[in-house]
């Protein structure tokens, strides 16, 4: 939790609530002096004239909205304390435990197969996939005790595969669902008091709820043999204070969309300010949290006509949220350096690793045949010959740069996962990809036709400043693993903010970002897949010289300093190849893939123990995977594609889940 050292001098809850209140008054009030004065404003809302339209905008948008945002706000700020003190865990929040995309992706699923579920009751439906997502979260990390470090980074995986599967329904129904890109990255726009009618009811139940399990929840704060021997059943207890939370963000999902950083922010803004006590926190959380979302809001509104696009609120708030994320980071009390965990699988050593390794390639190159000759065409199944070059001059290149991507990826997951003896760590988590894929969508949307030339460098750059942020937020702990991989939530947490405010602007590039995010390798022609296979082979060359490292740091920190490694420059080092290898690879297949985990675990169960070993077999791994992922997406669903790096997350999504309920 946050210690004392880092409470605000001199503050307590009331005067940061008043402190922070001081812009949204001075926002409402320019509010309502562009909209005809107070006066007018205070009158369209007590008996609007149905004959002035000044009046009417006030009555059914202006008034909503500021509702809305102080409804919404507070009702986040409420769940994202219920769930801090349920898990014990100061990261914890509706967003970071994947319940709002759970409650995003139930609503789409349903938007698509059965929409009329939505006339149900929206809520409902949000509702169960809250509840499933928080469910899964809950499943993975019980082992561990929910631990904050396994708990937020179960919460990421789920937010990554239930964001590939939105993907993929967005890439195949993009017309259908262009209008709830809007809406799910959290648009506060009414146009009536149905949402305020819907949500203030539920919200004050669930506060009454709330405040009646005050007690029972304030046992929370004591160890578990503490608390059961008062006789309390803790199962239950977390039971009900998480399901009060789901229900709060399933309803205001339901009405406003996705909203983030409110459930984050308030809880440890009120803490830090001299919150102690579960009451107080409550308390102050929820207006706190009202406060926030509706200056945001008013602040959006005051200049959203200086740009072109609409920007939803909850992804301004989203990527408020993620700045926050890592100033908190270091400053959590999270174990140090500490020796490798056991996970639960018995690893052998292969006997013959060299002839296991002629097998993986044997397999590779049969793959790469297939992908090559075998598919499908306008008559079925067909083999065509190697001679066909008008047939191969399609498939070559994306053959070439799925394996190229493999490899990469496979590389850049050994290494972190050896750096980090953590068997499930990837570039994914560490928000290397994030990063990229950021700096890629920007040099896309703000430049005017870039080359591909341009956007490597781009990438690349993206890439770097993510190391830098790496390194900036972790330096002074000796790039412990754990902050690490809290760093990369923060950075995913960023890159799911701009995703969101650029789909949601209606501009047809969309569709290609959304392909490309999914990791379509459709668009790469020869010229590429060959500089691609070229960087890959180089790249991976140059990691070979640093397998005695790799060797020497899983041992822990004083076997590596005892033999003479400096951890700072190693790590350094190491983490800019990861950072390079992630870039490379996300420029050609996007930053959903989840090969950066699966290949290095795969090998490693297979039994590829030494470094150099390790990084052979997971190279080929890797680069076998993306093949038949990419040739899979091809055949699946002909003639439509399910792209590669989006065939490959789902399956390495489920391995992740798989893998860290293991541990």
């Amino acid at each position: 939790m946050l210690g004392a050292a880092q409470r605000m001098g001199g503050m307590t809850p009331a005067k940061a609530c008043l402190l922070l209140s001081l812009p949204m008054v001075v926002l409402f009030w320019v509010g309502l002096e562009s909209q005809g004065g107070f006066a007018l404003g205070l009158e369209a809302l007590v008996t609007p004239s149905f004959e002035n339209v000044d009046e009417l905008l006030l009555y059914y948008a202006w008034w909503p909205r500021l509702s809305i945002a102080l409804l919404a706000g507070g009702g986040l700020g409420l769940a994202g304390v219920l769930m801090q003190q349920v898990l014990r865990n100061p990261l914890a929040s509706p967003t970071t435990l994947g319940v709002a995309s759970g409650a995003n992706l139930a609503l789409m699923t349903a938007t698509l197969l059965a929409p009329g579920l939505l006339v149900v009751g929206r809520e409902w439906v949000a509702l169960s996939g809250g509840a499933l997502a928080v469910g899964l979260v809950f499943l993975l990390s019980w082992r561990r005790g929910l631990a904050p470090v396994v708990v937020v980074l179960a919460g990421l995986v789920v937010n990554l595969y239930l964001g590939a599967l939105s993907t993929a329904l967005l890439l195949f129904n993009h017309e259908v669902l262009s209008g709830l890109l809007i809406w799910g990255a959290g648009s506060l726009a009414q146009n009536g008091w149905d949402g305020v009618a819907s949500l203030a009811p539920r919200l004050a139940i669930c506060g009454l709820a709330a405040w009646l399990l005050l007690r029972p929840l304030a046992v929370l704060e004591l160890d578990d043999a503490s608390a059961k021997s008062l006789g309390i059943s803790l199962k239950h207890l977390r039971f009900a204070g998480l399901g009060l939370a789901v229900f709060i963000t399933g309803s205001v999902v339901s009405v406003v969309g996705i909203i983030g950083f409110i459930g984050l922010a308030a809880p440890n803004i009120v803490r830090m300010a001299g919150a102690r006590t579960l009451r107080a926190r409550l308390l102050w959380s929820t207006l706190l949290g009202a406060v926030l979302l509706a200056t945001t809001d008013l602040l959006l509104q005051r200049f959203s006509g200086m740009v072109a696009t609409l920007i939803p609120t909850g992804a301004v708030t989203g990527a408020l949220g993620a700045p926050l994320l890592m100033w908190l980071i270091p400053r959590l009390k999270l174990q140090g350096d500490r020796p490798p965990q056991a996970s639960g699988v018995v690893i052998t050593r292969h006997a013959a690793p060299h002839r296991l390794a002629t097998g993986l390639l044997l397999a590779l190159v049969a793959a790469m045949v297939v992908g090559h000759l075998v598919g499908q065409g306008a008559n079925g199944w067909s083999i065509i010959a190697p001679t066909n070059w008008g047939v191969i001059e399609w498939r070559f290149p994306r053959v070439m740069a799925a394996a190229a991507s493999g490899l990469m990826l496979a590389i850049a997951g050994t290494i972190l996962q050896r750096l980090s003896a953590n068997p499930m760590a990837s570039p994914e988590v560490l928000g290397i990809s994030g990063g990229c894929a950021i700096a890629l969508i920007l040099g896309i949307y703000l430049l005017p036709a870039p080359s591909n030339a341009l956007l490597v460098a781009i990438g690349t750059l993206g890439a770097l400043a993510t190391l830098l942020v790496l390194v900036a937020l972790n330096r002074k702990s000796g790039f412990v693993p754990e902050r690490l991989l809290l760093s990369g939530v923060a950075i995913s947490a960023l890159f799911d903010a701009v995703r969101s405010v650029l789909l949601a602007g209606g501009d047809p590039r969309g569709q290609q970002v959304i392909a490309w995010l999914a990791g379509s390798t459709y668009y790469v022609d020869v010229g590429s897949a060959l500089l691609v296979g070229s960087m890959a082979a180089g790249l991976a060359l140059v990691s070979l010289p640093f397998t005695r490292w790799l060797d020497i740091m899983p041992l822990g920190t004083a076997t590596a300093r005892s033999l003479g490694i400096g951890l700072n420059r190693a790590r350094l080092a190491l983490l800019l190849l990861v950072a390079l290898l992630t870039a490379c690879a996300t420029l050609v297949v996007g930053p959903l893939s989840f090969i950066g985990l699966l290949a290095p675990h795969m090998a490693r169960l297979m039994g590829f123990a030494r470094a150099r070993q390790h990084l052979v077999g997971a190279a080929l791994i890797g680069m076998l995977l993306m093949v038949l992922a990419d040739w899979v997406g091809r055949q699946i669903m002909f003639p439509y594609e399910i792209p590669a790096g989006l065939v490959a997350s789902l399956i390495g999504g489920a391995y992740f889940m798989w893998g860290l309920r293991r541990l």
